[in-house]
């Protein structure tokens, strides 16, 4: 007879073995119990390097700024509280950071306004040397960074301040002129009652006319002077005193020149030389019959030519021209020309 027992090498794989057999595998290695290569070192967090730092001597100040680093060398975030090792020393070739950092002085007090840090330390011990400047950032676990770019100022007596800023409106624009030595001077410009001053021109005489300059609007200026110290340093003066001014058009027209007039059938006609003024509105036209007197005729365009048909035969008409600006200013009148009615 058969033996119909179950032969065990024969039997059906459990489905829910195999299916843990596949997982267990995977769920080591989710584990992290499958990991496999070295550790990663642990961070430094040593601030970045500052990379922007600038400095100008303006008047008797030597004035500082630069972008303090938000992240470590490994590009974390740095975290608060950072403080600055910023140092001001005499500069001798051939340069070496470890010897002027030694002997270099701290400038203790920064602030930061606006995501930039700025300072200001007396010139006054530096004149006539030249000093380099550099900083360094603190993180909060007191590592330090490395130092920034170095910076090198030729340090000379304050530049004497600009005094007396005067603005006065002109048919040219707003002439400007101020006190002191010729020189070299920057004027800075701010267009309206708020905003940033902008550089408008350099001179080398105490006075500018700012040509760009329109009629009723409001500027306010200043003026700098500059002492070039190298082929690409200087020290700035302190800042003038401001002059503001809104340039009113009190500026006439010039008169119209060239008016010459002729008789036709039944009028007589105009023409003249037309004006060169960018703000000219048009023109006006006087006349006066048999040498009366001058009475307005017309207000015309910008066309420098009128015809006359108010005339009669026979009567002898004289005619002089002015031209009118936008504000509405008259220039003198042409020189008169006449002629006689057909």
């Amino acid at each position: 007879m058969r033996d119909c027992k179950p032969n065990p090498e024969s039997r059906t794989p459990n489905p829910v073995s195999r299916i843990s057999t596949l997982l267990i595998p995977a769920l080591i290695f989710l584990t992290g119990c499958g990991y496999v290569g070295e550790p990663l070192p642990p961070l430094r967090n040593i601030p970045a390097n500052v990379s922007d730092l600038a400095a100008v001597q303006r008047g008797g100040r030597i004035i500082v700024h630069f972008t303090p680093p938000g992240k470590t060398t490994e590009g974390r975030p740095l975290g608060l509280p950072v403080r600055f090792d910023l140092r001001i020393g005499a500069a001798s070739p051939p340069f070496d950071a470890q010897t002027w950092a030694a002997q270099a002085r701290a400038i203790p007090r920064i602030d930061i306004r606006n995501g930039l840090a700025q300072t200001e330390a007396p010139s006054t011990d530096w004149t006539g040397r030249d000093v380099t400047l550099a900083v360094r950032t603190i993180g909060p676990n007191g590592k330090e960074s490395g130092w920034s770019n170095f910076v090198n100022l030729t340090v000379v007596p304050p530049p004497q301040r600009p005094a007396a800023l005067h603005a006065e409106a002109s048919a040219d624009g707003v002439r400007l002129t101020w006190e002191g030595p010729a020189g070299d001077f920057v004027v800075l410009r701010r267009e309206g009652k708020e905003g940033d001053f902008a550089q408008a021109a350099e001179v080398q005489q105490p006075e500018w006319l700012d040509r760009t300059a329109a009629f009723g609007k409001p500027y306010t200026y200043l003026v700098q002077r500059i002492v070039k110290v190298g082929e690409d340093r200087a020290a700035q003066s302190e800042l003038s005193d401001e002059a503001s001014i809104t340039p009113k058009d009190t500026y006439p027209p010039a008169a119209p020149s060239g008016l010459r007039v002729v008789a036709g059938p039944n009028s007589i006609e105009l023409a003249w030389d037309g004006n060169t003024e960018p703000d000219l509105a048009g023109y006006r036209v006087y006349r006066s019959v048999a040498e009366g007197a001058w009475q307005k005729l017309a207000d015309v365009s910008q066309v420098p030519a009128y015809s006359d048909h108010q005339v009669e035969s026979g009567k002898t008409y004289q005619y002089a021209v002015s031209a009118i600006d936008q504000a509405g200013n008259e220039s003198p009148r042409s020189a008169p020309a006449d002629a006689a009615a057909q």
